[in-house]
């Protein structure tokens, strides 16, 4: 037994010891590793190239290994673990005259600018394209885009072929808002190294912009097929899924953001909206919560947290949430709107109105902004204030849409201009500040300079668009819309080129913008309820049906104007009877809207309930006078009942408006009645 157990214990050791040598010998040298990261760099594998330098840095000579690593943790991203692996390498002896332009880069990649700029300055001559890079980077990141934008330039006229510095010129670009300047500064990075990731992230950004979601999809899918686990483009993919409606893709993007980096605020916040969007606040909360303080300068984490804790009841800590979000947004309506009902249900009334004031006053409020405006005026006491409002959102006026005062006066504005000449958005800014003031010629006088100067730049062509637009110039606005939305195609864009195509009779142009925009945003309410309202126009009752029960199916039976439509489709469609359920529907929730009474009303009448729908069509004539579509449902109805005298004054009030649709039918049918 004793020989046995000898025999095997010796069997065991020699058998350890051939697994032994065979992983040595199956596993790469550090120097491998090491040529192995500098491969997987070169081709556009920056998450292999951590791999292979973290297993190079546990070698014998750790100074170079970790250099190369710390170079990886940079295009990933990763400023923090960046600057640990730089560390590293000096501590075991390499000179860091070699390494003064990756730490400035990986203090700028941890958000500090000024540091950044101190270390560049110390970067060696060999270094000094690289520096000056990073130079230009952190100065744009300090607002100083000329500077930027000029330095840049500088390095490009003496290494033309320099990548990465076209590359950083596309982001500078991008985010000053010149998205032709960053669609040609990318694909010119593209160009030079194809396996450049940041500069095709960048143009996938680009297309976003310029041709929608659905399109900027394959542009993250190449990064990623060059790196699976490339932050970056995981979260953009993410992100742009999302809001396609494709939420498996956005699912699966970041839970892999999360494997890349665990810590990640943008992938903890985009599963925190997939989680809120579920239904599973608690989990969502949770996600926020691991955000940190990182996730306290992102807008879209402190409103997301509101919104969960206005769900909750939590309406004190939603206030300071929306606050937040309004203080450093102070034009983003919703945030507004949300820290006016949470101040309303708080107790402070007076907070509310204060907050809501700047929209509640406009003649094109929106109804749910009334309606708390005068709920808030109730709880103050000032009842004849509340009757007003809850009146205007009972009965909500079409007003055309006009623009938000500035955030600065024209003087400090004209100074800031003088300061930066070339900063296009403080041009834009100073434009619009003088239409506020109502200097209409001297603003298109800017206004035509800028779009001129950056033929690029949306907002340019958004703003000489728009001081064309308030002078009632929907012909000539139209053209500049045109040249913003090939730029940047998104919900304000395309709701501007379709209202000036159709003021200009351009109805199919409209359409097909629409359309064009709800391919690439699908899941867009507004763009849907814009297409519903050509359609209606357009006569074109079972489109305009199938558009409407897409909203429906959105808003559920809570919006009485999508009711009060589908009302009016489907009767105009043959379908009385569906329709009749509409409008009961709409009238039910808003028993003082105009297009609600009416539509119930032609509803009945379509169905022989001639004088149930006289009641609710006289109603409607009452709340709505001007309304020429709803004085002929009611003259027609009032012929019908042998009331002719009325029904001639009806119809001709209706055919005193020139844009009246139904005029050859009114027309006839006031000379049959013997007018």
């Amino acid at each position: 037994m004793a020989r046995v157990i000898a025999m095997l214990v010796l069997t065991a050791t020699v058998l350890a010891g051939i697994a032994l040598v065979a992983r040595r010998a199956a596993r790469p040298s550090p120097r491998e590793e090491l040529v192995a990261s500098l491969a997987a760099m070169k081709r556009g594998n920056y998450s292999a190239a951590r791999n292979h330098a973290i297993a190079a840095s546990e070698g014998p000579d750790p100074a170079p290994a970790n250099a190369v690593l710390g170079r990886t943790y940079l295009l990933i991203g990763d400023g923090a673990a960046a600057e640990g692996a730089l560390n590293r390498a000096v501590a075991a002896g390499m000179p860091r005259v070699r390494l003064h332009q990756l730490f400035a880069d990986a203090y700028l990649a941890q958000g500090d600018p000024e540091r950044a700029l101190a270390e560049a300055a110390r970067a060696a001559p060999r270094y000094g394209v690289y520096a000056a890079r990073v130079r230009a980077r952190a100065l744009a990141a300090r607002g100083e885009v000329p500077s930027a934008t000029a330095l840049l330039e500088e390095v490009l006229a003496r290494q033309p072929n320099d990548a990465a510095a076209f590359g950083a010129l596309g982001r500078i670009r991008m985010a000053a808002g010149d998205v032709l300047g960053a669609d040609l500064a990318s694909r010119r990075a593209m160009a030079l190294d194809p396996a450049n990731l940041d500069a095709i992230v960048l143009a996938g950004e680009v297309v976003r912009s310029r041709y929608g979601l659905v399109a900027a999809l394959p542009w993250f899918e190449r990064a990623l097929s060059q790196d699976a686990y490339y932050l970056p483009a995981l979260i953009q993919y993410a992100a742009t899924a999302g809001e396609a409606g494709r939420y498996t893709a956005m699912l699966s993007a970041t839970r892999r953001a999360l494997a890349a980096r665990p810590s990640s605020p943008q992938a903890l916040y985009l599963h925190a909206v997939m989680a809120a969007r579920a239904g599973n606040r608690d989990l969502a909360r949770t996600l926020l919560g691991r955000t940190g303080d990182a996730g306290l300068t992102m807008p879209g984490v402190v409103m997301l947290a509101g919104m969960l804790a206005y769900a909750d009841g939590g309406y004190e800590q939603a206030v300071v949430s929306f606050r937040e979000v309004v203080g450093r947004q102070p034009m983003n309506l919703v945030a507004r709107r949300l820290l006016g009902a949470s101040l309303l249900r708080s107790g402070d009334a007076r907070g509310a109105l204060e907050i809501l004031r700047p929209i509640a006053v406009r003649p094109d409020a929106d109804s749910y902004t009334l309606a708390l405006a005068g709920r808030a005026f109730e709880a103050t006491g000032e009842r004849d204030w509340a009757a007003r409002f809850l009146d205007r959102a009972a009965r909500p006026a079409l007003a055309d849409p006009q623009p938000f005062a500035g955030d600065g006066s024209p003087g400090a504005l004209a100074a800031a201009v003088a300061g930066a000449p070339g900063d296009p958005a403080l041009a834009v800014a100073y434009a619009r500040s003088l239409v506020d003031g109502g200097r209409i010629d001297l603003a298109e006088q800017r206004a035509e300079a800028i779009a001129t100067a950056s033929p690029g730049a949306p907002e340019a062509q958004l703003l000489a668009g728009d001081v064309l637009a308030t002078q009632r110039r929907f012909g000539a606005a139209l053209a500049r819309y045109r040249q913003a939305a090939n730029l940047r195609f998104d919900a304000p864009v395309m709701l501007r080129l379709a209202e000036a195509a159709n003021r200009t009779g351009a109805t199919r142009e409209a359409t097909a913008a629409l359309s064009l925009y709800l391919s690439q945003n699908p899941q867009s309410l507004v763009a849907h309820r814009v297409l519903a309202n050509l359609q209606l126009g357009a006569r074109d009752w079972p489109a305009a049906v199938d558009t409407l029960e897409r909203l429906h199916e959105g808003t559920g039976n809570r919006d009485a104007l999508i009711q009060a439509q589908l009302a009016y489709a489907y009767t105009a469609a043959g379908d009385a009877e569906t329709g009749l359920g509409y409008g009961r529907a709409a009238y039910q929730l808003a028993p003082m809207n105009p297009a609600a009474c009416d539509a119930y009303g032609w509803a009945l009448y379509e169905q022989g309930k001639t004088d149930a729908a006289l009641q609710l069509l006289e109603k409607a004539a009452k709340l709505a006078p001007d309304h020429a579509g709803i004085r002929w449902h009611l003259g027609q109805a009032l012929a019908d009942a042998g009331r002719t005298a009325e029904a001639r004054r009806e119809i001709a009030q209706a055919l005193r408006y020139p844009a009246f649709p139904d005029r050859a039918p009114a027309t006839a049918l006031l000379k049959l009645i013997g007018a």
